[in-house]
């Protein structure tokens, strides 16, 4: 198998297991990416979030609306722009996504004790080991990319 076939199974069985990971979720992927964001990077405005996630404006702000109204994120004025909100992830919000990323690793948790042998989990650690340099490769956007 060349590296651009095993590549496109590799993003196919990557993509349908995020799919049913994700599956366990309580929260829309856009709330779960916007509490995220915050917790890794920061405080941030929507426009910064909506950038982020390769989104508009307005569906990060339906995401930031719905997060706030449950008391998930708090909203401040700009420091310097008073047209702008700076979010913040609230205690609660934290302990949100602490759930959300439990209840997901319980699943897939359960599903490598249930369908692995040990063998196959040695060798799936070592997957994970290779999947973690790829991800650190990063796209090379210079390149022209390979089209079949």
């Amino acid at each position: 198998m060349d590296a651009y076939d095993l590549a496109e199974d590799l993003r196919h069985t990557l993509g349908r297991l995020v799919r049913t990971v994700r599956a366990a979720d309580t929260m829309t992927p856009g709330e779960a990416a916007v509490l995220g964001y915050l917790e890794r990077e920061g405080p941030q405005t929507t426009a910064d979030i909506a950038a982020r996630r390769g989104v508009t404006h307005q569906s990060a702000a339906k995401a930031v609306k719905e997060l706030i109204g449950a008391g998930l994120v708090r909203a401040e004025p700009h420091p310097s722009d008073g047209r702008k909100l700076v979010l913040h992830l609230t205690d609660t919000g934290r302990d949100m996504l602490g759930e959300e990323r439990r209840r997901r690793a319980d699943w897939l948790g359960r599903a490598i004790e249930e369908e692995l042998s040990g063998r196959e989990r040695q060798q799936l650690a070592a997957a994970v080991a290779l999947m973690d340099r790829l991800a650190q490769h990063g796209p090379d956007r210079s390149a022209e990319p390979r089209r079949r």
